[in-house]
Protein backbone atom coordinates (compact mmCIF):
# COMPACT_ATOMS: atom_id res chain seq x y z
CA UNK A 1 0.00 0.00 0.00
CA UNK A 2 2.77 2.22 -0.40
CA UNK A 3 4.25 4.45 -3.01
CA UNK A 4 7.65 2.54 -3.03
CA UNK A 5 6.88 -0.47 -5.08
CA UNK A 6 8.80 -0.15 -7.56
CA UNK A 7 9.81 -3.64 -8.18
CA UNK A 8 12.86 -2.92 -9.22
CA UNK A 9 14.08 -6.49 -9.89
CA UNK A 10 12.05 -7.11 -12.57
CA UNK A 11 14.23 -5.40 -15.13
CA UNK A 12 16.65 -7.44 -14.04
CA UNK A 13 15.20 -10.82 -14.37
CA UNK A 14 15.99 -13.46 -17.21
CA UNK A 15 13.34 -16.45 -17.77
CA UNK A 16 14.10 -19.42 -19.36
CA UNK A 17 11.76 -22.26 -20.99
CA UNK A 18 11.79 -25.64 -22.69
CA UNK A 19 10.23 -26.17 -26.41
CA UNK A 20 7.06 -28.04 -26.01
CA UNK A 21 5.67 -26.14 -22.79
CA UNK A 22 2.66 -23.15 -23.24
CA UNK A 23 3.99 -19.65 -22.99
CA UNK A 24 2.47 -18.15 -19.89
CA UNK A 25 -0.25 -15.88 -20.27
CA UNK A 26 0.58 -11.88 -20.07
CA UNK A 27 -0.56 -9.89 -17.73
CA UNK A 28 -3.76 -7.93 -19.30
CA UNK A 29 -3.76 -4.95 -17.22
CA UNK A 30 -1.66 -2.07 -15.35
CA UNK A 31 -4.01 -2.86 -11.98
CA UNK A 32 -6.42 -5.16 -10.56
CA UNK A 33 -10.07 -4.66 -11.39
CA UNK A 34 -12.32 -2.15 -8.86
CA UNK A 35 -15.14 -1.82 -8.11
CA UNK A 36 -17.97 -1.49 -4.98
CA UNK A 37 -20.77 -3.72 -4.79
CA UNK A 38 -24.24 -2.84 -3.84
CA UNK A 39 -25.11 -4.91 -0.95
CA UNK A 40 -28.95 -4.34 -0.92
CA UNK A 41 -28.89 -6.23 -4.50
CA UNK A 42 -26.30 -9.22 -3.86
CA UNK A 43 -28.07 -12.03 -4.12
CA UNK A 44 -26.95 -15.91 -5.06
CA UNK A 45 -29.11 -15.32 -8.04
CA UNK A 46 -28.72 -11.60 -8.72
CA UNK A 47 -24.68 -10.49 -8.52
CA UNK A 48 -24.12 -7.00 -7.50
CA UNK A 49 -24.03 -4.05 -9.33
CA UNK A 50 -20.77 -1.96 -9.41
CA UNK A 51 -21.29 1.68 -8.76
CA UNK A 52 -20.28 3.14 -11.75
CA UNK A 53 -17.10 5.23 -11.78
CA UNK A 54 -16.67 8.77 -11.81
CA UNK A 55 -14.38 10.00 -15.07
CA UNK A 56 -10.59 11.65 -14.29
CA UNK A 57 -10.35 14.45 -15.96
CA UNK A 58 -7.61 14.32 -19.09
CA UNK A 59 -5.70 17.05 -17.60
CA UNK A 60 -4.74 16.84 -14.19
CA UNK A 61 -3.96 19.82 -11.56
CA UNK A 62 -0.83 19.75 -9.47
CA UNK A 63 -2.46 18.46 -6.64
CA UNK A 64 -4.89 15.91 -7.02
CA UNK A 65 -6.09 14.82 -3.62
CA UNK A 66 -5.40 16.53 -0.17
CA UNK A 67 -5.33 14.57 3.54
CA UNK A 68 -5.40 16.64 6.79
CA UNK A 69 -4.56 19.59 4.37
CA UNK A 70 -1.29 17.95 3.20
CA UNK A 71 -1.16 17.57 -1.12
CA UNK A 72 -0.90 14.40 -2.69
CA UNK A 73 0.64 15.54 -6.26
CA UNK A 74 0.01 15.17 -9.94
CA UNK A 75 4.26 14.41 -9.89
CA UNK A 76 3.40 11.50 -7.35
CA UNK A 77 0.68 10.12 -9.31
CA UNK A 78 2.57 10.32 -12.48
CA UNK A 79 5.39 8.34 -10.98
CA UNK A 80 2.97 5.51 -9.97
CA UNK A 81 0.97 5.06 -12.95
CA UNK A 82 4.68 4.91 -14.86
CA UNK A 83 5.40 2.32 -12.26
CA UNK A 84 2.10 0.43 -13.00
CA UNK A 85 2.93 0.62 -16.91
CA UNK A 86 5.94 -1.12 -16.73
CA UNK A 87 5.14 -3.34 -14.44
CA UNK A 88 2.64 -4.75 -16.76
CA UNK A 89 4.56 -4.24 -19.70
CA UNK A 90 1.90 -2.14 -21.66
CA UNK A 91 0.07 1.55 -21.08
CA UNK A 92 -3.11 1.51 -19.03
CA UNK A 93 -5.78 0.48 -21.68
CA UNK A 94 -8.10 3.58 -22.37
CA UNK A 95 -11.23 1.31 -21.89
CA UNK A 96 -9.82 1.01 -17.84
CA UNK A 97 -8.31 4.44 -17.61
CA UNK A 98 -10.63 6.02 -15.43
CA UNK A 99 -11.06 2.75 -12.97
CA UNK A 100 -7.09 2.32 -13.20
CA UNK A 101 -6.55 6.09 -12.34
CA UNK A 102 -8.89 5.78 -9.51
CA UNK A 103 -7.45 3.07 -7.87
CA UNK A 104 -4.01 4.84 -8.26
CA UNK A 105 -5.42 7.84 -6.30
CA UNK A 106 -7.25 5.72 -3.36
CA UNK A 107 -3.32 4.31 -2.96
CA UNK A 108 -1.78 7.76 -2.80
CA UNK A 109 -4.37 8.96 -0.67
CA UNK A 110 -4.21 5.22 2.03
CA UNK A 111 -0.40 6.05 1.60
CA UNK A 112 -0.61 10.03 3.02
CA UNK A 113 -2.90 8.84 5.38
CA UNK A 114 -0.47 5.96 6.76
CA UNK A 115 2.35 8.08 6.47
CA UNK A 116 0.88 10.45 9.02
CA UNK A 117 -0.13 8.20 11.46
CA UNK A 118 3.64 6.78 11.10
CA UNK A 119 4.83 10.71 12.48
CA UNK A 120 1.90 11.13 14.90
CA UNK A 121 3.35 7.76 16.35
CA UNK A 122 6.65 8.37 16.11
CA UNK A 123 7.81 5.17 14.38
CA UNK A 124 11.43 5.75 13.33
CA UNK A 125 13.88 3.16 10.91
CA UNK A 126 17.45 3.22 11.47
CA UNK A 127 19.60 4.95 8.69
CA UNK A 128 21.00 0.76 8.64
CA UNK A 129 18.35 -0.71 8.04
CA UNK A 130 17.63 1.72 5.00
CA UNK A 131 20.85 0.97 3.47
CA UNK A 132 20.45 -2.51 4.48
CA UNK A 133 17.32 -2.31 2.12
CA UNK A 134 18.95 0.05 -1.01
CA UNK A 135 21.87 -2.76 -0.91
CA UNK A 136 19.31 -5.51 -1.23
CA UNK A 137 18.00 -4.19 -4.26
CA UNK A 138 21.07 -3.50 -5.73
CA UNK A 139 21.85 -6.97 -5.60
CA UNK A 140 19.26 -7.53 -8.07
CA UNK A 141 21.24 -5.66 -11.21
CA UNK A 142 24.28 -6.98 -12.85
CA UNK A 143 26.28 -3.61 -11.98
CA UNK A 144 25.59 0.30 -10.38
CA UNK A 145 24.83 1.90 -13.93
CA UNK A 146 22.02 -0.74 -14.30
CA UNK A 147 20.54 0.22 -10.77
CA UNK A 148 21.12 4.01 -11.41
CA UNK A 149 19.54 3.34 -15.11
CA UNK A 150 16.32 1.48 -13.65
CA UNK A 151 15.79 4.35 -10.76
CA UNK A 152 16.06 7.02 -13.87
CA UNK A 153 13.73 5.55 -16.50
CA UNK A 154 10.93 5.42 -13.08
CA UNK A 155 11.61 8.76 -12.12
CA UNK A 156 13.46 7.96 -9.19
CA UNK A 157 16.84 9.42 -7.67
CA UNK A 158 18.58 7.78 -4.81
CA UNK A 159 17.86 10.47 -2.40
CA UNK A 160 14.37 9.81 -3.42
CA UNK A 161 13.92 6.09 -3.05
CA UNK A 162 16.13 6.57 0.18
CA UNK A 163 13.19 8.75 1.64
CA UNK A 164 10.02 7.25 0.51
CA UNK A 165 12.03 3.22 1.81
CA UNK A 166 12.35 5.02 5.25
CA UNK A 167 8.68 5.88 4.82
CA UNK A 168 7.66 2.85 3.44
CA UNK A 169 9.92 0.95 6.54
CA UNK A 170 7.66 2.86 9.01
CA UNK A 171 4.22 1.86 7.31
CA UNK A 172 5.65 -2.19 7.33
CA UNK A 173 6.47 -1.58 11.52
CA UNK A 174 3.91 0.21 12.48
CA UNK A 175 1.30 -2.60 10.65
CA UNK A 176 3.19 -5.13 11.69
CA UNK A 177 2.55 -3.83 15.58
CA UNK A 178 -0.85 -3.49 14.75
CA UNK A 179 -1.54 -7.19 13.53
CA UNK A 180 1.14 -8.85 16.62
CA UNK A 181 -2.11 -10.05 18.38
CA UNK A 182 -3.80 -11.34 15.38
CA UNK A 183 -3.92 -15.17 16.59
CA UNK A 184 -3.50 -18.17 14.04
CA UNK A 185 -6.01 -20.05 12.49
CA UNK A 186 -7.35 -22.23 14.62
CA UNK A 187 -7.59 -26.09 13.92
CA UNK A 188 -11.47 -25.83 13.32
CA UNK A 189 -10.71 -23.23 11.11
CA UNK A 190 -8.31 -25.30 8.96
CA UNK A 191 -10.72 -28.39 8.93
CA UNK A 192 -13.45 -26.34 7.84
CA UNK A 193 -11.44 -24.78 5.41
CA UNK A 194 -10.28 -28.05 3.93
CA UNK A 195 -13.84 -30.02 4.23
CA UNK A 196 -15.65 -27.15 2.26
CA UNK A 197 -12.84 -26.78 -0.62
CA UNK A 198 -12.61 -30.28 -1.79
CA UNK A 199 -11.69 -29.08 -5.51
CA UNK A 200 -8.76 -27.26 -4.24
CA UNK A 201 -6.82 -29.80 -2.83
CA UNK A 202 -7.27 -32.23 -5.75
CA UNK A 203 -4.28 -33.40 -7.63
CA UNK A 204 -4.38 -34.01 -11.58
CA UNK A 205 -2.63 -36.94 -13.14
CA UNK A 206 0.86 -35.81 -13.73
CA UNK A 207 3.16 -37.27 -16.13
CA UNK A 208 7.43 -37.32 -15.70
CA UNK A 209 9.32 -37.68 -18.93
CA UNK A 210 12.14 -37.07 -21.11
CA UNK A 211 12.54 -35.82 -24.52
CA UNK A 212 14.82 -35.25 -27.81
CA UNK A 213 13.91 -31.86 -30.07
CA UNK A 214 15.40 -32.03 -33.67
CA UNK A 215 13.89 -28.25 -33.89
CA UNK A 216 12.78 -26.92 -37.49
CA UNK A 217 11.05 -23.76 -38.51
CA UNK A 218 7.47 -23.92 -39.74
CA UNK A 219 7.99 -21.94 -42.47
CA UNK A 220 10.79 -24.03 -43.75
CA UNK A 221 10.61 -25.22 -46.79
CA UNK A 222 9.78 -29.41 -47.41
CA UNK A 223 13.56 -30.44 -48.04
CA UNK A 224 14.41 -29.07 -44.76
CA UNK A 225 11.60 -30.00 -42.89
CA UNK A 226 11.75 -33.76 -44.07
CA UNK A 227 15.48 -33.69 -43.37
CA UNK A 228 14.82 -32.74 -39.58
CA UNK A 229 11.63 -35.44 -39.61
CA UNK A 230 14.45 -37.95 -40.63
CA UNK A 231 17.32 -37.05 -38.32
CA UNK A 232 14.32 -37.41 -35.40
CA UNK A 233 13.10 -41.01 -36.62
CA UNK A 234 16.61 -42.32 -36.76
CA UNK A 235 17.17 -40.91 -33.25
CA UNK A 236 13.48 -42.46 -32.16
CA UNK A 237 14.70 -45.78 -33.63
CA UNK A 238 18.35 -45.92 -31.35
CA UNK A 239 15.90 -44.77 -28.44
CA UNK A 240 13.79 -47.74 -28.93
CA UNK A 241 16.64 -50.25 -30.19
CA UNK A 242 18.14 -49.75 -26.39
CA UNK A 243 20.16 -46.65 -26.60
CA UNK A 244 20.87 -44.71 -23.52
CA UNK A 245 17.86 -41.90 -23.86
CA UNK A 246 19.13 -39.69 -21.96
CA UNK A 247 22.71 -39.82 -23.57
CA UNK A 248 20.99 -39.47 -26.77
CA UNK A 249 19.43 -36.40 -25.72
CA UNK A 250 22.22 -34.64 -24.54
CA UNK A 251 24.57 -35.33 -27.93
CA UNK A 252 21.39 -34.23 -30.00
CA UNK A 253 18.70 -32.65 -28.23
CA UNK A 254 18.16 -29.05 -29.19
CA UNK A 255 16.19 -27.96 -25.97
CA UNK A 256 17.13 -26.61 -22.74
CA UNK A 257 16.39 -29.73 -20.87
CA UNK A 258 19.09 -31.64 -22.87
CA UNK A 259 22.02 -31.21 -20.11
CA UNK A 260 19.57 -32.87 -18.11
CA UNK A 261 19.15 -35.79 -20.81
CA UNK A 262 16.19 -34.07 -21.91
CA UNK A 263 13.99 -34.54 -18.71
CA UNK A 264 10.82 -32.03 -18.57
CA UNK A 265 9.96 -33.20 -14.66
CA UNK A 266 6.34 -33.73 -13.93
CA UNK A 267 3.87 -32.13 -15.74
CA UNK A 268 -0.13 -32.05 -15.86
CA UNK A 269 -2.22 -31.79 -18.82
CA UNK A 270 -2.82 -29.07 -20.47
CA UNK A 271 1.07 -27.85 -19.91
CA UNK A 272 2.62 -29.00 -23.10
CA UNK A 273 1.22 -27.87 -26.78
CA UNK A 274 -1.69 -30.13 -27.94
CA UNK A 275 0.30 -32.64 -29.98
CA UNK A 276 2.70 -33.54 -27.43
CA UNK A 277 -0.02 -33.24 -24.87
CA UNK A 278 -1.82 -35.94 -26.34
CA UNK A 279 1.28 -38.04 -26.76
CA UNK A 280 2.49 -37.96 -23.50
CA UNK A 281 -0.68 -39.01 -21.62
CA UNK A 282 -1.48 -41.60 -24.09
CA UNK A 283 2.04 -43.30 -22.80
CA UNK A 284 2.73 -45.97 -20.06
CA UNK A 285 6.05 -45.52 -17.76
CA UNK A 286 9.03 -47.32 -19.42
CA UNK A 287 7.68 -46.26 -23.34
CA UNK A 288 9.09 -44.54 -26.05
CA UNK A 289 6.98 -42.19 -28.44
CA UNK A 290 7.42 -42.52 -32.46
CA UNK A 291 8.25 -39.02 -33.71
CA UNK A 292 6.12 -36.24 -32.34
CA UNK A 293 5.58 -33.12 -34.68
CA UNK A 294 4.79 -29.73 -32.97
CA UNK A 295 5.44 -25.52 -33.24
CA UNK A 296 8.62 -26.33 -32.20
CA UNK A 297 9.85 -29.03 -34.81
CA UNK A 298 9.97 -33.09 -34.33
CA UNK A 299 10.35 -34.85 -30.55
CA UNK A 300 10.63 -37.83 -29.19
CA UNK A 301 9.32 -38.56 -25.56
CA UNK A 302 9.92 -40.69 -23.51
CA UNK A 303 7.72 -41.48 -20.40
CA UNK A 304 9.60 -42.14 -17.19
CA UNK A 305 6.76 -42.46 -13.97
CA UNK A 306 3.20 -41.23 -13.95
CA UNK A 307 1.13 -39.82 -10.70
CA UNK A 308 -2.59 -40.42 -10.77
CA UNK A 309 -4.87 -38.13 -10.06
CA UNK A 310 -5.28 -37.76 -5.95
CA UNK A 311 -6.55 -35.75 -2.94
CA UNK A 312 -4.09 -34.21 -1.11
CA UNK A 313 -4.52 -35.87 2.34
CA UNK A 314 -5.50 -33.12 4.71
CA UNK A 315 -2.40 -33.68 7.48
CA UNK A 316 -0.09 -32.76 4.17
CA UNK A 317 -1.61 -29.51 3.86
CA UNK A 318 -3.21 -28.64 6.91
CA UNK A 319 0.24 -26.20 7.76
CA UNK A 320 -0.60 -24.18 4.21
CA UNK A 321 -3.99 -23.68 5.36
CA UNK A 322 -3.53 -22.73 8.54
CA UNK A 323 -0.77 -20.00 7.16
CA UNK A 324 -3.23 -18.99 4.61
CA UNK A 325 -6.13 -18.17 6.61
CA UNK A 326 -4.14 -16.60 9.03
CA UNK A 327 -2.70 -14.49 6.54
CA UNK A 328 -6.25 -13.34 5.02
CA UNK A 329 -7.33 -12.85 8.68
CA UNK A 330 -4.29 -10.04 9.14
CA UNK A 331 -5.38 -8.70 5.94
CA UNK A 332 -8.92 -8.19 7.50
CA UNK A 333 -7.48 -6.74 10.31
CA UNK A 334 -5.28 -4.76 8.32
CA UNK A 335 -8.34 -3.14 5.66
CA UNK A 336 -10.12 -2.27 8.79
CA UNK A 337 -6.84 -0.48 10.37
CA UNK A 338 -6.60 1.32 7.29
CA UNK A 339 -10.38 2.07 6.88
CA UNK A 340 -10.60 3.75 10.50
CA UNK A 341 -7.48 5.80 9.78
CA UNK A 342 -9.29 7.03 6.78
CA UNK A 343 -12.71 7.61 8.41
CA UNK A 344 -11.03 9.65 10.60
CA UNK A 345 -9.24 12.36 8.56
CA UNK A 346 -10.26 14.67 6.29
CA UNK A 347 -9.60 13.41 2.73
CA UNK A 348 -10.46 16.22 -0.61
CA UNK A 349 -9.97 14.36 -3.81
CA UNK A 350 -9.83 17.40 -6.29
CA UNK A 351 -10.87 15.38 -9.46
Amino acid sequence: MTRLLLSLVATAALVGGTACRKPPAAEASAQPAQGSATPQAATPAQPAIPEPIKPVPATLPDVIARVNGQPVTKVDFDRLIKNMEMSAGQPVPAERRDEIFRKAIDQLVTYTVLSQEVKARNVSVADAEIESNLGEMRKQFPTEQEFQKALSTRGMTLDKLRSDARVDMAINKMMETELASQPEATDAQVREFYDKNPDKFKQDEQVRASHILIPVDQKADAATKEKARARAESLAKQAKGGADFAKLAKENSSDGSAAQGGDLNFMQRGQTVANFDKALFSMQPGQISDVVETEFGFHIIKVTEKKPATTVPFEQVSPRIRDYLTEQQKQTKAQAFIEELKKKAKIEVLV
